[in-house]
């Protein structure tokens, strides 16, 4: 994708995304809200909500419980480490003119399948003591979601020639980082899940309970 790539909504999901940004920029263009749209790619790092593939599968695995991977799991995403996202906010916040749009993303590809491998050979090397190792024994394939896109792919040019912007984070030390910070913030995460969340994917937990 581009900045000038035309709207090709395929989910709900995907459609209520698109049309929050063409709500943002009829702002713009009717009352002179100094609006900027930004796209980034799949996002992770520190605190993320356990519902998001990196955090439920490091924790799953660690727990011994299934890692669920959707269809065939070679859906490919690219990540983006957090922390990069937040630096390239900052440059477009300050630089950006109003009314333009900017892609965000770290041109680390990666087939959700080999993300979910990953992950097990972090938790194996950290935890060896497991009794469940390895890991990756507890990959199991689910029925895929309704309208989920094969591959997401931004490109980045113009963030990165209007404003030196460059992602400092490679995935595999990020992945790394990622995994260790969930190792060592359990009770983070145990504050998080406590009540009736269950790490389920909280749009489909509000639709199960009627909202």
């Amino acid at each position: 994708f581009t900045e000038s790539s035309p709207y090709a909504p395929r989910s709900p999901y995907a459609a209520s995304k698109a049309a929050a940004d063409h709500f943002a920029r009829a702002w713009f263009h009717t009352y002179g809200l100094p609006v900027i749209v930004t796209h980034s790619s799949n996002n992770y790092g520190p605190y993320q909500y356990p519902e998001k593939l990196i955090p439920l599968m490091t924790l799953n695995a660690l727990e011994g419980k299934p890692l669920p991977v959707y269809g065939d799991g070679r859906q490919v995403r690219d990540w983006l480490h957090v922390a990069d996202h937040c630096e390239a906010l900052r440059c477009i916040l300050e630089r950006a003119d109003p009314g333009s749009t900017y892609l965000i993303g770290a041109g680390e590809e990666r087939a959700n399948i080999d993300v979910v491998r990953a992950i097990c050979r972090q938790v194996d090397a950290a935890r060896p003591d497991l009794p469940h190792a390895p890991c990756e024994s507890l990959i199991t394939l689910v029925a895929d979601r309704p309208g989920h896109d094969r591959r997401y792919a931004l490109d980045t040019s113009r963030l990165r020639h209007d404003f030196g912007w460059r992602p400092r984070h490679s995935f595999a030390a990020g992945l790394a980082a990622t995994v260790r910070w969930y190792l060592e913030h359990l009770g983070w995460v145990e504050r998080v899940c406590a009540g009736a969340y269950g790490r389920e994917r909280l749009g489909l937990l509000a639709m199960g309970n009627g909202g």
